[in-house]
């Protein structure tokens, strides 16, 4: 409950800082459908836990930030919508992001700096600036500590229970491939100063267990 707490009150300071000026029960309506969301039942890891993890990483690297508030504002809704059979998740969370911000009176440019990262992060690919910073920000779970790792592989594969393993394993592996082909995984500077190398490690490790997954059933 503090946690839930602390995220909502971070909803309403992001808010704020962008000028938005929704009434205190329209900023809270909005921000419990986003935990709604966040909580259906298929989640395994796109979870609220996510976006907090996020924003932990968002308080680090702040500085890094044009506009911190914009940022956060883009990782509470980037993964608003989240069906694993879908194509389309980023368009539609971002279409929502537009449409629930543009509720709070929020300005429109500011929903048109929020709503790009969010579109971003499909191709994990974004222009210089604070959709950058978001995208690096959301694929922080890569660094992780190795058994953080695998607990992220594991619950990406609860969320993808309903693909059969002969289509997920080569599936997944050439997803992480594409991560490990990039020149670099991250762009802000100091983010990939502490998390590339352990990013690669781990993708390094896990491809090599998909491929003698793939392996064993040839």
């Amino acid at each position: 409950m503090a946690e839930h707490t602390r995220l909502r009150d971070r909803f309403h300071a992001a808010l704020e800082s962008t000028g938005a000026a929704p009434a205190t029960d329209d900023a809270d309506r909005v921000f419990d459908e986003l935990v709604e969301r966040h909580g259906e039942a298929h989640r395994r890891y796109h979870t609220l836990d996510h976006v907090g993890a996020c924003l932990g990483w968002l308080d680090w690297y702040a500085g890094h930030a044009e506009r911190p508030a914009e940022v956060a504002l883009a990782l509470f809704f980037h993964d608003a919508i989240y069906d694993p059979r879908a194509q389309d998740n980023e368009a539609a969370s971002a279409a929502l992001a537009e449409e629930r911000l543009a509720e709070l009176g929020a300005p429109r440019d500011t929903i048109d700096r929020i709503v790009a990262p969010i579109l971003a992060t499909r191709a994990h690919d974004a222009a210089p600036g604070d959709a950058r910073l978001v995208v690096d920000l959301d694929l922080t779970i890569l660094g992780s500590r190795p058994a953080v790792y695998g607990d992220f592989e594991r619950r990406i594969r609860q969320e993808y229970a309903h693909v059969p393993s002969e289509l997920f394993v080569p599936g997944r592996r050439r997803v992480l491939e594409g991560f490990l082909d990039r020149d670099a995984i991250y762009w802000t500077a100091p983010l990939a100063d502490e998390l590339e190398a352990s990013a690669r490690r781990n993708l390094e490790r896990r491809i090599a267990e998909l491929s003698a997954a793939e392996a064993g059933k040839a």
